[in-house]
């Protein structure tokens, strides 16, 4: 009958035992709530006096609202933690390493769910580690087995440039993942990653880390093979071509798969038009990046500028146009806005921008390259 401010002791009935908890002087408690199921005690909220300073966060549960106040913070909590798991917290699926010569072997081709379950994935060997003699100039290079030739020019109000590479073979156009491993939210700068592995030429890839689906094989390793989109298939002859995910089968007879999307052009004739975009956008002209072929291995490069005062960017169809004027016969659109970017021999040739306000590369998970 006494208040509970006044009470010295407070008996805890829980089951058939009885337990004791003290209150000092000092302790002012006006409410004390016991939430119980029938047959024992779940658990105890002491109430101080509202008067209190300090007392927010117990007021947040007084009735009536307690509970919708609770879920309320539990699933700000979620959503939260889905959008750190998202997009920040890195996830390794598989590290790549440099196999010993003649090793085809390919492990883990399914991502693990977590980062501790990584495992490591070889490439095979290419034909050559060692770089002949070389002719080379701040726009092009050449040698016995790779040549590049890279031209900047003005279209639809955007510069435009066009890397025009013939290689040997086509184990010379590689793709690499920052810090040489697949995963989710892994990125480095696509000017770190081409320095890392030695590349003389190198554009930005498809972000297959962005997404948890999407056909992911790179240098004839098989890392993801879930999709339903068209994908970007380069075989071992050289020879780009586009098959729907849904058709894709995990063979040797491919040395590169890319998925991303639209394909541009398909025998030498355009497959998009002006309103079409990259799924879930609206058409827009924006910096861009494409991969195409003018005959087998003899590939154009693009990477349009945009998004600033003085270049507009490119759309869709634009780009697709660009490539055919090149000779394209085949095109597929990677990555592109702040991603977009093309370096060669340690410098950029473009000028990556985001928003328009700052001029910077984008992290990216992959990147295209051309090297030994």
């Amino acid at each position: 009958s006494q208040p509970l401010d006044k009470c010295r002791k407070i008996i805890i009935i829980k089951g058939r035992s009885k337990g004791q908890s003290k209150v000092t002087p000092h302790q002012t408690f006006v409410k004390f709530t016991i939430v119980h199921t029938k047959k024992r005690l779940f658990f105890v909220i002491m109430h101080k006096n509202p008067s209190i300073k300090g007392d927010t966060m117990l007021k947040l549960f007084e009735k009536p609202y307690r509970f919708a106040k609770l879920y309320a913070l539990l699933l700000t909590c979620a959503a939260a933690f889905v959008l750190l798991d998202t997009f920040v917290v890195p996830k390794a699926y598989s590290i790549v390493t440099e196999p010993p010569a003649q090793t085809t072997e390919a492990t883990n081709t399914s991502p693990p769910t977590s980062a501790q379950n990584t495992t490591t994935a070889q490439s095979p060997a290419v034909p050559t580690t060692e770089k002949p003699a070389v002719r080379i100039s701040d726009r092009a290079y050449e040698d016995e087995n790779i040549r590049i030739a890279i031209t900047t020019t003005r279209a639809y109000d955007t510069t435009v440039h066009i890397a025009e590479v013939q290689i040997k073979d086509v184990h010379y156009l590689k793709t690499a993942f920052a810090d040489n491993t697949f995963g989710r939210n892994i990125t480095a700068n696509t000017s770190q990653i081409a320095k890392e592995n030695n590349a003389i030429f190198a554009i930005n890839g498809d972000y297959c880390g962005f997404r948890g689906s999407g056909y992911v094989l790179r240098n004839g390793v098989l890392y993801r093979s879930t999709g339903e989109e068209t994908a970007c298939v380069l075989d071992e002859t050289g020879q780009l071509s586009a098959i729907p995910e849904s058709l894709l089968q995990a063979t040797a007879s491919y040395w590169q798969i890319w998925s991303f999307g639209p394909v541009l052009l398909d025998g030498g004739i355009p497959t998009v038009d002006e309103h079409s975009e990259i799924s879930g956008r609206t058409a827009n002209s924006n910096p861009r990046t494409a991969i195409g072929q003018i005959a087998p291995l003899h590939f154009c490069f693009v990477v349009s500028e945009g998004r600033t005062s003085g270049n507009a960017g490119l759309s869709l169809l634009q780009l697709a146009q660009v490539c055919a004027d090149r000779g394209c016969t085949f095109a597929y659109n990677l990555d592109g806005g702040g991603s977009s970017t093309m370096w060669f021999n340690g410098q950029l040739v473009n000028a990556p921008s985001t928003g328009g306000n700052k001029i910077s590369e984008r992290a990216v998970s992959d990147i295209v390259f051309i090297g030994y």
